[in-house]
C-alpha cells in the first residue's frame, strides 16, 4: 500500500486496522475525549486515553511501532470500549470500530489470554454455553453467592455479581393484554439474559404485549457476538451475526427488541460487521435497521401507565445505550410511566461502571477503580434501588454495592415497569390502580 497525502505507506496492509485508517485520520487530537474517558481519569496516562490510543494505532499503521509491541497491547487492552469518547468527539471519530479493528489485528500476532479464549469458545457454542450458565444459575439458587458477596477481593465480588442477577420483585401474576396492532416483534433471548435474568426476559414479553406489540418467536438465535467483536475475534462475531440474521429473518418480525444495551449496540452494527461479505452485507444492514432497544419500543407506545410503586430509585445509563446507541430519553420515559416512583438524579450517570463485558475479569483492578466513584455517587442519592438496562452493568454495580454492605438493590428498567403493571392487576394496565407495592 502506498502513502497518501504525504503519509508513509501502510506498514500492516491487509489487516483490520489498515482498513480503519480513514477513522484514525479523522482525529484532530483536540483532547475533548480526555475527561470523558474512565481509564484516563483513573490512571492519568495519555496512552490510556482515546487520543493516546489513536496515536498508538497510527504508529502501528505507519510502522513506528511493531504490532508485537507489548506496551501497545497493554494500553489497548485497558480500554473499556465504553465509547464515551464518541459522544464527546466533535469530529465524529468512529473509535469503537477502530478499537475492534486494532484488537483484531493484535490478536493475529498474539492470541488472547486463555481465560478469554475459553469464554469466547463457550459463548459461540450453544450447548457448552447453556451448560455453563445453567451450572452458574444453580450455584446462585443455593444462596451461597449472596452470603459470600461481602467478602473482600475477587471471590466476594464475583459472588456479588452472581447474586445481583436474582429478581428484586416477586414473580408477576398478571396477564398482559393488548391489541398486538402496533408491530410484530421478536425478542433477543441472549446468553446471560436468558440464563441468569430470565425473569427480565419474561417481563420484557409482558410489557411489550401490554403496550400492543404482537410477539413472534425466533428459534435458532443465539449469542449476539458482542464479546467476540470487543475481544478481537471478528470472524467469531460474524459467524454469530449470520446465525442471528437468519433466525430473525425467518421469524417474520418487523422489529427486534433487545433488553441488553451491549447486545443491542452490537446488533445495530451488524451492517458494519458484515460490510465486506457480499452474501450477507445487505441482509445484515436490513436486520440492523429493525433492531430496537426495549426502551425505544416502550417509549414509542407511551408507555401505558401502571400502578403506584413507592420506591426511591436512581438510574444509571449503560454506556452502550447512551454512547453507542445514543439513547438517553427512552428509559426515563419508561420510568416516568410509574406513578409515585421517585427518581433521584445520579451524578456522572454517563460515566462507565467498569463492567465492559469481560473487562471486570481480565482487568479486575482497573475495573474496580472505575467503579468506585460510581458507588460513592449512588450511596449519596439515598436511593434503595439502582435501575439500569444492561446485565453487565447491573451485575457490576450490584456486586460493588453488596461488597460495601449498602443494602441497595439493582433492577432492569423493564423489571420495574413490569412490577408496576403487576400491581395494577385487575384494575388494568394503563389506568392508575392506587395499589402500592410494599
Amino acid at each position: 500500500m502506498t502513502g497518501v497525502a504525504g503519509r508513509p505507506p501502510c506498514a500492516i496492509p491487509d489487516t483490520p486496522l489498515a482498513a480503519a485508517v480513514p477513522g484514525i485520520m479523522t482525529c484532530v487530537h483536540c483532547g475533548f475525549c480526555l475527561q470523558a474517558c474512565p481509564t484516563y481519569l483513573a490512571l492519568g496516562d495519555e496512552n490510556d486515553s482515546p487520543r493516546g490510543r489513536i496515536m498508538l494505532m497510527r504508529a502501528l499503521v505507519e510502522g513506528e511501532l511493531p504490532i508485537s509491541d507489548e506496551s501497545v497491547r497493554t494500553h489497548i487492552d485497558r480500554c473499556l470500549g465504553c465509547r464515551a469518547c464518541e459522544t464527546a468527539c466533535p469530529s465524529g471519530v468512529p473509535y469503537g470500530e477502530m478499537l475492534e479493528a486494532t484488537r483484531a489485528t493484535l490478536t493475529r500476532v498474539k492470541a488472547n489470554p486463555l481465560l478469554v479464549r475459553v469464554l469466547l469458545w463457550t459463548f459461540a457454542r450453544r450447548w457448552p454455553m447453556r451448560a455453563a450458565l445453567a451450572a452458574t444459575r444453580l450455584l446462585r439458587e443455593t444462596r451461597l453467592p449472596s452470603l459470600l458477596s461481602r467478602l473482600p477481593g475477587r471471590i466476594g465480588f464475583t459472588m456479588g455479581m452472581l447474586s445481583s442477577t436474582s429478581p428484586v420483585f416477586a414473580a408477576s401474576g398478571y396477564a398482559a393484554r393488548g391489541t398486538g396492532a402496533r408491530a410484530r416483534v421478536a425478542t433477543l433471548g441472549g446468553c446471560v439474559m436468558e440464563s441468569l435474568c430470565g425473569h427480565t426476559n419474561r417481563a420484557t414479553e409482558r410489557v411489550l404485549a401490554a403496550n400492543d406489540y404482537a410477539l413472534v418467536e425466533a428459534p435458532g438465535q443465539g449469542c449476539c457476538g458482542a464479546l467476540h467483536a470487543h475481544a478481537g475475534d471478528a470472524e467469531g462475531a460474524r459467524s454469530l451475526a449470520r446465525r442471528n440474521i437468519a433466525a430473525f429473518e425467518k421469524s417474520g418480525a418487523e422489529l427486534i427488541a433487545v433488553n441488553a444495551a451491549g447486545c443491542g449496540a452490537a446488533m445495530k452494527e451488524y451492517g458494519h460487521l458484515l460490510s465486506e461479505d457480499r452474501e450477507w452485507s445487505a441482509r445484515a444492514a436490513a436486520l440492523a435497521a429493525r433492531v430496537r432497544d426495549i426502551s425505544e419500543l416502550l417509549a414509542a407506545a407511551g408507555p401505558a401507565r401502571g400502578a403506584v410503586l413507592p420506591i426511591v430509585a436512581t438510574y444509571d445509563a449503560p454506556c452502550h445505550l447512551l454512547h453507542a446507541q445514543r439513547l438517553s430519553a427512552p428509559p426515563l420515559v419508561v420510568l416516568a410511566a410509574i406513578p409515585s416512583l421517585e427518581l433521584v438524579p445520579l451524578t456522572d450517570a454517563d460515566q462507565c461502571c467498569g463492567s465492559a463485558g469481560i473487562f471486570s475479569l481480565t482487568e479486575s483492578a482497573l475495573s474496580a477503580r472505575v467503579l468506585a466513584p460510581k458507588l460513592d455517587h449512588i450511596e449519596r442519592t439515598g436511593a434503595t434501588l439502582v435501575v439500569s438496562a444492561n446485565p453487565g452493568c447491573l451485575m457490576q454495580i450490584g456486586a460493588g454495592l453488596a461488597q460495601r454492605g449498602t443494602g441497595i438493590r439493582v433492577a432492569h428498567v423493564v423489571d420495574v415497569l413490569d412490577a408496576s403493571y403487576a400491581a395494577a392487576g385487575t384494575a388494568g394496565v394503563g389506568r392508575p390502580a392506587g395499589a402500592a407495592i410494599p
